[in-house]
């Protein structure tokens, strides 16, 4: 059975017609209600109806129809805009009645939506149970196999759910919509100017478009809330307020935080410390001590995009937290406001603790940081941090070293300076080569690695979000690897392990199967072998 088709619908005005007496329908009438339908209940005249589908009707909220169902009920009874057709029908007497069936046969002929109680085979839609905070709604789907067990999936995921995060969500997308009416009325402004300089050209109208041209600031700002969204731990993003979009809006336009940090800080006169920490792969559990005490001590986070909101969470409520707005094009002016920040806090007398995916100096400018700070007259404090370059083979049951395969481990990056391509390795048969931001360029690196004398059945693995519960690996080969990631899609983090290692403890076989794949992660305590590490698909021949 193919998975359903999850849209959210806007329902308003539309018509819905429930069919049946029961407490089902009183709560299908509720619900349309809810989603602003108009519900037309059709039941006969002496059917007995629950106290609140009765009070419903006196109010004048749900039309009874005293009546059996008709056939031309599903093209009558509906909008005039619709030529009279129902938006969707709910019949709740269940699928062992023929009328059911006939009801069923008729709305798919007519292409009406149709939900028949407890029988999915008659059912072109089923409901979700939902989990409802303002604008946000979650819903959970078991597609008809068990409407309980959806409730309970639903509750579970509710109460892992920080509180007043519907808030969030409304505040979050006035503040996309008012990204949206500024470049908006900027336009406009400029189009104006255009109409009005018709009588002669501008001293500047032959100047050079720049890269921070309109354009380019808007898509930059859409970028950076989009990266608010997707990177801040959800307990954060329910905190934030009206205030904090203010802030958060003032700080992109300056691309300067140094005013809101002075502010923040309150002009307090002692040393300030600067600490340079290694999250490690992304699981709590590896983090040092050291490092865990750090971050408790901060007032000031400066932290890499991709260090998961499971390590942020340990952030304590007082401290600020800055996530890098690092996307392609932004990349080195985001890492300078980053210092700036950072040396900001220092001088207002801060615990500024700089967070690092992995290892600070394993390809993570570390050394640069620790050399600008210094420069300045601080001296960082550097935590190690487990790189995720050996840690991620571990958990994908990949030893970067076995006796009689590998007697060799190469760490390369595959982002040189300025976005450029570093030039690869040369191929050697007994070596784990590992590369590290590099699958955004996969396609060119393969390429590359072919005319280093890589064979295109070298075994090799897509490691993402090593050490988090949506862990995944991909094992295949180099011929295959470009279309794994392309039909796969990708995770970030991620990178790239070659060589005879990746086979070593695996089953997975290059000969008849094109890759496998392995999803989640079980736990420091629970790392498994081939299959048992997560859950194997298969993608055969």
């Amino acid at each position: 059975m193919s998975p359903a088709l999850l849209a959210a619908v806007d329902s308003t005005s539309h018509v819905h017609l429930i069919i049946g007496s029961n407490p089902l329908a009183g709560a299908r009438c509720a619900r349309s209600l809810e989603v602003g339908a108009k519900p037309i209940l059709i039941a006969p005249e002496d059917a007995t109806l629950h106290y609140g589908l009765v009070q419903r009707i006196d109010d004048g909220e749900v039309q009874w129809l005293q009546r059996s169902f008709k056939e031309d009920d599903l093209t009558t009874l509906g909008r005039p805009e619709v030529d009279g057709a129902v938006d969707a029908v709910f019949v709740t007497a269940g699928g062992k009645q023929s009328l059911s069936t006939r009801i069923s046969s008729l709305c798919r002929r007519l292409r009406i939506p149709i939900n028949v109680a407890d029988a999915p085979h008659l059912c072109s839609f089923t409901l979700l149970s939902t989990h409802s905070d303002g604008p946000l709604q979650v819903g959970v789907t078991t597609s008809g196999k068990g409407c309980k067990l959806a409730a309970r999936i639903r509750r579970e995921i509710a109460a892992s759910l920080p509180p007043h995060l519907g808030d969030a969500v409304e505040r979050l997308g006035a503040m996309r919509r008012r990204i949206w009416e500024e470049d908006h009325a900027a336009e406009l402004s400029q189009d104006l100017e255009a109409e009005e300089e018709d009588i002669g050209q501008p001293a500047t109208f032959n100047k050079l478009v720049a890269a921070e041209s309109m354009e380019a600031a808007r898509g930059r700002r859409v970028r950076w809330l989009s990266q608010i969204c997707e990177y801040w731990p959800l307990r954060r993003l329910a905190a934030i307020s009206d205030a904090d979009v203010d802030i958060l809006l003032r700080d992109y336009s300056s691309f300067n935080a140094s005013k809101a940090n002075h502010t923040a800080v309150g002009g307090r006169n002692r040393a300030g410390r600067i600490l340079l920490v290694g999250s490690g792969p992304g699981n709590p559990g590896l983090l040092t001590r050291a490092a865990h005490k750090a971050i408790l001590s901060a007032d000031l986070i400066l932290a890499d995009k991709l260090v998961p909101s499971a390590i942020l969470d340990l952030v304590p409520r007082r401290a600020t937290v800055h996530i890098a707005r690092k996307f392609p094009g932004n990349a080195d002016k985001a890492q300078e406001e980053l210092l700036d920040m950072g040396l900001n806090g220092l001088k207002a007398g801060k615990v500024v603790v700089r967070i690092k995916q992995g290892d600070p100096y394993i390809y993570g400018r570390g050394g640069e940081e620790y050399d600008f700070f210094r420069s300045h007259g601080y001296t960082p404090i550097v935590h190690p941090g487990i790189t995720s370059a050996l840690s991620a083979p571990l958990f994908a049951a990949i030893p970067a070293t076995h006796r009689s395969v590998a007697d060799q481990v190469l760490i390369c990056t595959g982002t040189g300076r300025k976005g450029a391509a570093p030039e690869p390795p040369e191929y050697v048969p007994s070596r784990t080569v590992i590369f590290l931001m590099a699958l955004h360029r996969l396609s060119s690196l393969v390429e590359s690695l072919h005319s280093k004398g890589y064979p295109s059945s070298t075994p090799c693995a897509v490691l993402e979000r090593a050490s988090c519960p949506d862990q995944r690996v991909i094992r295949t080969t180099l011929e295959n690897v470009c279309a794994a990631l392309e039909e796969e899609g990708s995770r970030p983090p991620g990178l790239l392990v070659l060589g005879d290692a990746c086979t070593v403890l695996s089953r997975y076989s290059r000969y008849s199967q094109k890759w496998v794949v392995e999803e989640g992660f079980n736990g420091l305590d629970s790392i498994g072998i081939d299959g048992e590490l997560g859950i194997a698909r298969d993608l055969i021949d």
